[in-house]
């Protein structure tokens, strides 16, 4: 197909075409968008879990913390919720504070992908209002030709019903565009999600068998209290 064969199926497809072409565009901002946002996670969680599990290891608590502090990485969200929750009480709370900050992780990982989804869902249907506005058209304009005694016959419906199928045709190639992509990031999602539980599940383990866990540096109770001085006794005085 040339270029020229293209610029007249684009015509040919009207507002229809546009809005599926458009679509066929965001589902591709999207995948990049997500591609980036998704950029080693896996990795930098792994890289982390594992060094606070060195950390934990030695009993080194608060070396442990001090590096989920530092760390940018979405996974660190997790340790950190988990190093707060133990340092004020202990049992099954500390499972539920992890649990809840994987779960939104898990959320911002999914963010956007619902974009992909709608497009996959709706963009056939769109194609196919393309299509029966076209034939509608094309019947149309066979009435008006037979009225007026002209001889297009079905030589003009069959050319319209064809280039009204451009739209189901573009309508279709954006869906399954869009699905492909949208199975390929929950497939990786799925994947991630996977080893953030194992990941989480083995810092609690860890974490309760470590021993206490000192406040965060800069909280009111990591500083100690400060007692004023004792002020010299006074010598009782005799009547």
């Amino acid at each position: 197909m040339s270029f020229d064969e293209l610029l007249h199926m684009v015509r040919l497809g009207g507002l229809t075409l546009a809005c599926i072409l458009l679509a066929s565009v965001l589902a591709l901002g999207v995948a990049i968008e997500r591609v980036l946002a998704l950029w080693g996670v896996g990795a930098q969680a792994r890289s982390l879990g594992q060094t606070i599990a060195k950390h934990l290891l030695r009993g080194d608590v608060a070396a442990a913390r001090s590096a989920a502090d530092r760390s940018n990485a979405l996974a660190a969200d997790l340790f950190r919720a988990g190093f707060e929750r133990a340092a004020k009480t202990v049992g099954q709370s500390l499972d539920a504070a992890v649990e809840r900050a994987r779960m939104e992780a898990a959320l911002k990982l999914k963010s956007k992908l619902w974009i992909l989804g709608t497009i996959g869902a709706v963009t056939p249907f769109v194609g196919l209002f393309g299509t029966v506005a076209g034939i509608m058209r094309s019947f149309k304009e066979l009435g008006l030709d037979v009225e007026g005694g002209g001889t297009g016959g079905t030589a003009a419906v069959m050319a319209g019903i064809s280039e009204a199928l451009i739209a189901t045709a573009a309508g279709i190639l954006v869906a399954v565009e869009a699905v492909i992509l949208y199975n390929y990031f929950q497939s990786r999602l799925a994947k991630l999600s996977v080893e953030l539980k194992l990941i989480a599940e083995e810092f609690v383990e860890l974490l309760r068998e470590a021993g206490p866990v000192p406040p965060a540096s800069g909280s009111p109770t990591a500083a100690a209290p400060t007692s004023s001085p004792a002020l010299p006794a006074t010598p009782a005085t005799s009547s």
